[in-house]
């Protein structure tokens, strides 16, 4: 088995085409595309695809076999990352990540965690979607990264955080009257959720919703705090998002607590147990100082 047999595999699944997957990904024909997964297959010695004239879905076997050949790849791209990382030597450095929006809290505290040796190393900062900090943490792009506890990439998690999801609506809304929004409030009211691209934030607020028996008009669908912030105030919408978008907030969208129990969701330093970087070694160790400040606790 290739790695090029793992990597057309993977175009053709997310594509749920092979010709989509063969002209806009592979850049190879369709014919040649097919026989490379056929070899796949038999290699496999199961079907991973079922063809139909709308495309091709997974087959059980497929969906199985599909996260580890991610993984796989992700695996591949890490230690191509490290090899060429090794073979400059040039001053150590230090890849983070945070989820859009942390990094007002959390890059501070990182760099005070590493204030001893900031002077010998070079420190990168991105910021992203959860999901994307975990594929690059998993492909070698990034050594460490805040962000959400994604499942399926193989890192390794520790939680800096628990914070509580608070309820965002129109600065002017009646239920902003409040001091706490209960249950019953959202009854008739319409609803900003998470998108997929945020799954443990909708996994929480699901979980969430259907305990309390939550019902809501209908719902609107967003994919990062920007936008749910601008579906609020735009629809008149509620939305329930980690309590630190209320650093983040313009005038036109308020924050309420919730009453009673109220959902948690883990902020996480994330990072690639492969990764042999000393840098990452040194910062892992130190990070039980992220909680100094009473703010945050190491669980």
């Amino acid at each position: 088995m290739e790695l090029r047999h793992l990597r057309y595999f993977v175009a053709v699944a997310e594509t749920g085409s092979l010709t989509e997957a063969a002209e806009h990904r592979l850049f190879t024909s369709q014919p040649s595309l097919s026989r490379q997964i056929r070899d796949l297959e038999e290699e496999v010695g199961s079907p991973l695809l079922i063809r139909s004239a709308r495309g091709v879905d997974l087959t059980d076997a497929g969906r199985a076999f599909l996260d580890h050949a991610r993984m796989a790849l992700s695996q591949v791209e890490a230690a191509v990352e490290a090899a060429r990382r090794a073979s400059q030597p040039t001053k150590p450095t230090l890849a983070l990540g945070f989820l859009t929006g942390t990094e007002m809290t959390w890059l501070p505290r990182a760099m005070q965690v590493l204030r001893d040796e900031l002077q010998g190393i070079e420190v990168t900062v991105s910021s992203d979607y959860s999901p994307d900090l975990a594929d690059a943490l998993a492909r070698g792009k990034l050594d460490a990264a805040f962000l959400r506890t994604e499942a399926g990439f193989g890192l390794e998690y520790r939680i800096v955080r628990r914070e509580p999801l608070v309820v965002l609506m129109p600065s002017d809304h009646p239920l902003a009257l409040r001091e706490r929004i209960r249950p019953e409030d959202f009854d008739g009211e319409v609803f900003v959720a998470t998108s997929n691209k945020a799954k443990v934030l909708q996994a929480v607020t699901r979980a969430y919703l259907q305990k309390a028996g939550i019902a809501f008009e209908r719902e609107h669908n967003v994919d990062n705090l920007a936008g749910a912030m601008s579906l609020v105030a735009s629809t008149r919408g509620l939305a329930l998002m980690p309590a630190y978008a209320m650093n983040l907030l313009p005038w036109s969208v308020v924050s309420r607590p919730l009453d009673g129990e109220v959902p948690m969701i883990d902020l996480a330093v994330g990072y690639n147990k492969t990764n042999a970087s000393p840098v990452l070694k040194r910062f892992l160790e130190r990070l039980d100082e992220l909680a100094d400040d009473g703010h945050a606790r190491l669980v």
